[in-house]
């Protein structure tokens, strides 16, 4: 079995929504990024710079909310009843 960048991006992907089950956000979002990056890796290779092209987007927006989270300048929208 060869590990490739769409392996490598799930198991990422199945990390980080573990780590937002437990509550751990910022490193949620790490993860997530990281996976993102495997993804336009492999968008990559297969030669689909609309992939590329989305995902970087994407991971910008990601990358860009970790640090408004880090900065403390994020509210929760999500309340408990």
């Amino acid at each position: 079995m060869v590990i490739s960048f769409a392996i490598i991006g799930g198991i990422l992907l199945n990390i980080g929504a573990f780590l937002t089950f437990r509550g751990k956000i910022y490193q949620a979002v790490v993860v997530y990024i990281a996976a993102d990056i495997c993804w336009v890796v492999l968008a990559y290779q297969h030669n689909d710079w609309w992939g590329v092209l989305l995902i970087a987007i994407g991971t910008m927006f990601g990358f860009l909310a970790f640090v408004k989270m880090q900065q403390g300048v994020m509210h929760k929208t999500l309340t408990k009843d």
